[in-house]
């Protein structure tokens, strides 16, 4: 008896045990399961109220962090531009302004050059970085990126510095034959041939000036606004016309051919000027008594045909290095001859506008000694006509920025390709 008593006391002291360690584990889980997460305390109990939704909200790419450096909050564009990585701010720069700002409560800002993720040419990152307090233990830091910004401000200084240069030389030479003029009032010989140089510098200041005003048009305006079905051959006899004097001065024969009754859709005034362009290069930079030749034809596309106009012509042809920049304004492949002839240096620049903003492109095949062919490639009339009304509001036209200075790409044509070797007999200028 007094055995099985022992038993049933200590049976009933280890129960009692049992329970209570079986309560206080209960105790202890609930107690975990309600204290806050480390991940919680660094969203919800740490950051301010809507300070989450006015961060989700800018465009500034956002990070916050605490006293420990750690990055509390963090946009998505702060990890694309790699300001983040590992939960840690990346740029030491940055992270010593936020510790700063964090000792002393003042507001820093400063702009730095980072090098750019995912290249190996060194590219580099214009940002603006801005650090403020934010509550008593986070630090906000915001960063906008200036490089788009950087580059078309340095686009805009080299456009003005061209600009005022290609005014100074003929504004210069008319003051300077004005001045001959007036000196020379007694000699009639002198007289007349300073006036003729005045005209001619006048005639280049005039062009200069409309030229401008057609680029400022062309990458302002949106030619599919009043677009309409254009005729190719119409538009070919223009150019002729256009250019009919300046050819017959030095006996260049000036040939159409191609494929008939070829439309393209577009504004009829500025495809006029990009293709009367292309002409009138090819008879200024045209040997005497050699042949252009204007053909058209039209190709299929996976996205709907296109229209290709080339103009070829018989001249000194562009050297590689030279095709990579001809495109770019004020450029000149060869800046004499482009005195002699008159030349600005914006014509192709138009081209390259008015081919990327109707949706097409422009190319260049040409060898030095052999001549060149550019090809103005648009789409069909039918075919852009079916797009454009399928979305009625554009939100972005085509060709960028109207201060883009990329290169014009080149086309592998061959010289037994050029349009002149299939034309028909050619049209003889008087």
């Amino acid at each position: 008896m007094d055995v099985n008593a022992a038993v049933a006391a200590v049976a009933a002291i280890a129960g009692v045990l049992t329970g209570v360690i079986a309560m206080l584990a209960f105790r202890w889980s609930e107690r975990e399961q309600n204290r806050p997460t480390r991940s919680s305390l660094h969203t919800d109990a740490v950051l301010p109220p809507g300070v989450d939704t006015v961060l989700s909200v800018l465009r500034s790419s956002a990070v916050v962090l605490d006293e420990a450096d750690a990055v509390v909050k963090a946009s998505s564009a702060a990890y694309a531009l790699g300001l983040v990585r590992g939960g840690k701010l990346a740029v030491e720069p940055m992270l010593q302004m936020a510790r700063d700002t964090r000792r002393d409560g003042e507001i820093r800002q400063v702009e730095l050059d980072l090098p750019r993720r995912g290249t190996g040419r060194g590219e580099a990152l214009a940002v603006s970085a801005r650090v403020a307090p934010l509550g008593s233990r986070l630090v906000l830091l915001l960063v906008e990126d200036l490089t788009e910004a950087r580059r078309i401000e340095a686009v805009r200084r080299d456009f003005v510095a061209n600009v005022s240069h290609e005014l100074k030389t003929p504004v210069g030479a008319l003051s300077l034959l004005s001045e001959a003029v007036m000196d020379a009032s007694d000699d009639p010989e002198a007289v007349e041939r300073f006036a003729g140089r005045m005209q001619i510098e006048a005639t280049r200041l005039t062009s200069l000036v409309q030229e401008l005003i057609d680029l400022s048009r062309v990458q302002n305006d949106d030619p599919l606004e009043d677009a309409e079905p254009v005729r190719v051959d119409e538009l070919v006899a223009e150019a002729i016309d256009r250019c009919r004097h300046q050819a017959g001065a030095k006996q260049i024969t000036m040939a159409a051919g191609g494929a008939a009754d070829l439309r393209v859709w577009g504004n009829r005034g500025q495809l006029a000027a990009a293709l009367g362009n292309l002409v009138e290069n090819a008879v200024n930079y045209s040997p005497a008594r050699t042949r252009v030749g204007i053909a058209a034809r039209s190709v299929n596309a996976p996205g709907g045909d296109h229209i290709e106009i080339a103009v070829t012509d018989q001249g000194i042809g562009i050297s590689d290095k030279d095709k990579e920049r001809i495109f770019e304004r004020f450029y000149r492949v060869d800046p004499a001859r482009s005195r002699a002839t008159g030349g600005t240096g914006l014509g192709l620049a138009i081209v390259k506008h008015v081919a990327a903003s109707h949706g097409g492109e422009v190319t260049v095949w040409s060898a030095e000694g052999q001549g060149s062919t550019f090809t103005l490639r648009l789409p069909e009339a039918g075919a852009a006509r079916d797009r454009a009304h399928q979305q009625p509001a554009r939100e972005t036209r085509a060709g960028g920025a109207g201060l883009d200075e990329e290169a014009g790409r080149s086309t592998p044509h061959s010289p037994e390709s050029n349009a002149y070797e299939t034309l028909p007999a050619p049209e003889v200028l008087p």
